[in-house]
């Protein structure tokens, strides 16, 4: 069922949720400039097999205000949204999923709205605490110095971008998509365009958004909070990973308490059809198997 959410004077968020109605929510959280649709379909659907599952359009993507201009705002605001995302559907606590800026807002939720979550799980991302990433030999990274974004993609987000009319903005965005799902996959840029012009369709227009890139990214640190949390968090660990290139995911499993690691083959910073399954039994292991614990049925 597709629907709008009121999030703040004059701000409406999509959001789609799909699943039986009475199993446990299952928020998705996107990242930086993507709609929701960017969680794809046959993922999604894995999940609705045992969740009622929500994604939405952050502001400024898909159908959702695009307000920045007139009303900049911060990043923790994104994160207040998706607090609103469950208030507007009535979900009191819900399992969330975040890839990438995603990932960055539910650590915020972790540390900030404890409460209203049963569990996370986080993609792509890296940890928003300035403790070090300790070694196996005991040695210590601070996390600034831990490896960064791979100089190709540095490149292609250097570059301005110009409306040259829909084709050619669909043409840039397969192309972007292939550096961000690394190297150890095949990239197929035949299903990817298929997602972004229906994303596109979606939306309305091809204009690429550039406000989450300007949004105020102050007072995000949750060093304490995340060293201290009771939620329970699984870290997906992706070795083709170009934006948080490893040992980003164990420096997060090792700063959230509690919070382990699981491995999916040859994924990069993208959800292509080889990572579906892997990526839905992980999530769902997770998520059912803290239902199981809860109810008495780990044996």
């Amino acid at each position: 069922m597709e629907r709008f959410v009121d999030a703040a004077p004059g701000i409406r968020l999509w959001v789609e949720d799909r699943g039986a109605s009475d199993t446990p929510p299952l928020l998705l959280i996107m990242g930086a400039q993507a709609s929701g649709l960017a969680w794809p379909d046959a993922l999604v659907d894995r999940l609705a097999d045992r969740h009622h599952v929500i994604r939405y359009d952050h502001r400024d993507t898909g159908r959702s205000t695009w307000s920045f201009e007139e009303h900049p705002y911060s990043v923790t605001e994104l994160a207040k949204d998706a607090v609103r995302v469950l208030d507007g559907l009535g979900v009191e606590r819900a399992h969330i999923v975040g890839m990438s800026l995603g990932g960055m807002l539910a650590q915020l939720l972790v540390a900030d709205h404890p409460d209203r979550l049963l569990s996370a799980t986080l993609i792509g991302t890296s940890a928003l605490s300035t403790a070090p990433y300790v070694h196996p030999d005991g040695t210590r990274t601070p996390p600034e110095e831990l490896p960064g974004i791979a100089p190709e993609l540095l490149e292609m987000w250097a570059r301005p971008v110009e409306d040259r009319g829909p084709e050619a903005e669909l043409e840039r965005r397969v192309e972007h998509w292939r550096v961000l799902g690394g190297d150890q996959l095949p990239f197929d840029a035949a299903y990817t365009r298929a997602l972004e012009r229906h994303i596109i369709e979606h939306t309305g227009h091809h204009t690429a958004g550039t406000a989450h890139a300007r949004a105020d990214p102050s007072g995000m640190d949750r060093t304490e909070q995340l060293a201290h949390t009771d939620v329970p968090t699984l870290v997906i660990s992706a070795p083709a990973e170009p934006v948080t290139p490893p040992p980003h995911a164990h420096h997060l499993a090792q700063v959230i308490r509690g919070a382990h690691v699981v491995d999916i083959p040859g994924m990069g910073h993208a959800l292509p059809p080889e990572v579906h399954g892997p990526l839905a039994d992980a999530i769902l292991n997770h998520t059912t198997g803290l239902r199981r614990r809860l109810l008495g049925q780990a044996d």
